[in-house]
């Protein structure tokens, strides 16, 4: 490991002794001064709650915009108690866990698991307890430092998911997985590349939306459930919920399918509304108009 990426998980160690209340207060402060600088990512925010919730007056709009903002923050300083300490020392921050039951049956099944996962909440966290579940490979994108993947396998320990690039042989690698009743993880508001997406509604306005997932399910016939874990307020832990997936969502209908796929994503984010990545840049694409221009 390289000397600077080691520093930075020394750092990660250090800040991560804080009680989880710290540094979600100093997550939200990050938040908050993001707010006061009118930076990009409160810009994309902004633009993306006015899509999400149209109609609002500006003073509920500003109150829903900074409580985003905040949760952002929270997001970037929690990661310091989730990969700063070993994995089984962060799950005894979840505190609750709903929609077991699906999961489990799910797996006893023997036909494969989906886990959709939005940029909702902790994601790692939820990392962490479904490789405690079973094991799992999750779809990603390589970071633009390589070094920076040799941080990403140290911190996350024994309870590592497998990583597969998103490529040709990486699908493959999931079809694998699924047809012997394997689980994978995939993050379905992730953009696509053009040409490998069909737009869809999401919170009123089309977005482009990954085929990958309603195909891996229907080539499987693997169950597909959407996860995520909700920040408890007052750094009191994390509520993991799982739910099924809306009806459609395997249609031979790549538009009905996706439709399905967005919906899912939408029923995630109702329950924790605020701690959505509001200020990604969900509804860009090279073939129509950009809302944050």
């Amino acid at each position: 490991m390289r000397p600077d990426i080691y520093l930075i998980y020394l750092l990660l160690r250090l800040f991560g002794l804080l009680p989880l209340r710290m540094l979600h207060g100093i997550g939200a402060a990050i938040g908050r001064f993001s707010l006061w600088r009118h930076s990009g990512t409160a810009h994309n925010a902004s633009v993306n709650l006015r899509i999400a919730r149209p109609g609002l007056d500006d003073a509920v709009h500003a109150e829903l915009l900074r409580a985003a903002m905040m949760e952002s923050g929270k997001s970037a300083t929690e990661i310091a108690k989730i990969w700063g300490s070993d994995a089984e020392r962060a799950l005894d921050m979840v505190r609750e866990v709903r929609g077991e039951a699906l999961f489990d049956a799910a797996l006893a099944s023997g036909k494969g698991v989906i886990v959709a996962a939005p940029h909702l909440g902790c994601w790692e966290l939820l990392n962490y307890w479904l490789c405690r579940k079973t094991p799992m490979a999750i779809l990603y994108r390589p970071p633009r430092m390589a070094a920076v993947e040799a941080l990403l396998r140290k911190v996350r320990g024994a309870l590592a998911p497998e990583q597969v690039r998103a490529e040709g042989a990486g699908v493959r690698t999931l079809y694998k997985r699924l047809a012997s009743g394997g689980t994978v993880g995939i993050l379905p508001d992730q953009k696509p590349r053009a040409g490998d997406g069909e737009f869809a509604p999401f919170f009123g306005r089309d977005a482009l939306t990954m085929v990958l997932l309603p195909r891996l399910a229907a080539r499987t016939g693997a169950t597909v459930l959407f996860a995520f874990a909700e920040r408890l307020p007052k750094g009191e832990g994390y509520r993991i919920h799982l739910l099924p997936a809306p009806e459609g969502l395997v249609d031979a209908d790549l538009a009905v399918a996706c439709r399905a796929l967005n919906r899912g994503v939408e029923d995630c984010v109702e329950l924790a509304f605020a701690q959505y990545q509001w200020h990604y840049k969900r509804y860009t694409a090279m073939d129509r108009t950009s809302p944050y221009d």
